[in-house]
């Protein structure tokens, strides 16, 4: 007989059907993180000419080092612990978006830190990881530097229109369809 845990609904939702406890804290650590950071990001291109405003980019650099690291474990660990399938009660476009929305929102969390990082290499300022500065691999070029923020800046825009969608989707299983789809991802 397969292990079953409670929802919030008070129904039994098959142990094997969730995600894993690890996928679930990567999860929801990285949706806090991210969060932060575009905050983060947004305040620090506001102030990015007043005096101080180096710490806030000096920040947003290492959090944005410590997601590339977190978002590289939670790829090799959903390798290699595959969810089980979606309920067959839902739609397949439904099913076909969520896998498509899903490797994008892979994706900008890959590319958002690699272009950050290198535009960061080219910038006079250098990287430093909470106050440890990195070596410089490559000479400052301020336009090399500009090209990858503005790629950096795009996938950002990008990552959250992807987020608002996985969001919404998120609540429309949790409060219309009340499929448990949600609880899979749920503590």
């Amino acid at each position: 007989m397969m292990e079953t845990i409670r929802d919030a609904g008070n129904l039994s939702l098959p142990a094997a059907w969730r995600y894993s406890g690890v996928a679930v804290l990567l999860h929801w650590l990285l949706a806090l993180l991210i969060a932060g950071m575009v905050g983060l990001g947004w305040y620090m291109t506001a102030i990015e000419d007043d005096p101080g405003a180096d710490k806030y980019f000096n920040l947003h650099k290492s959090i944005g080092i410590v997601i590339f690291g977190l978002v590289l474990i939670r790829a090799v660990w959903r390798i290699g612990h595959k969810p089980s399938e979606l309920p067959a009660s839902l739609p397949k476009w439904e099913v076909a978006m969520a896998s498509i929305i899903q490797w994008l929102l892979y994706g900008c969390m890959i590319l958002l830190p690699v272009t950050g990082f290198i535009g960061a290499l080219y910038s006079k300022a250098g990287i430093a990881f909470f106050g440890i500065s990195l070596p410089a691999w490559v000479l400052p070029n301020h336009d090399t530097a500009e090209q990858f923020f503005e790629v950096h800046e795009a996938l950002a825009w990008a990552l959250v229109v992807l987020v608002a969608i996985h969001t919404a989707a998120g609540l429309k299983h949790l409060l219309v369809n009340r499929d448990r789809v949600f609880q899979r991802m749920w503590f």
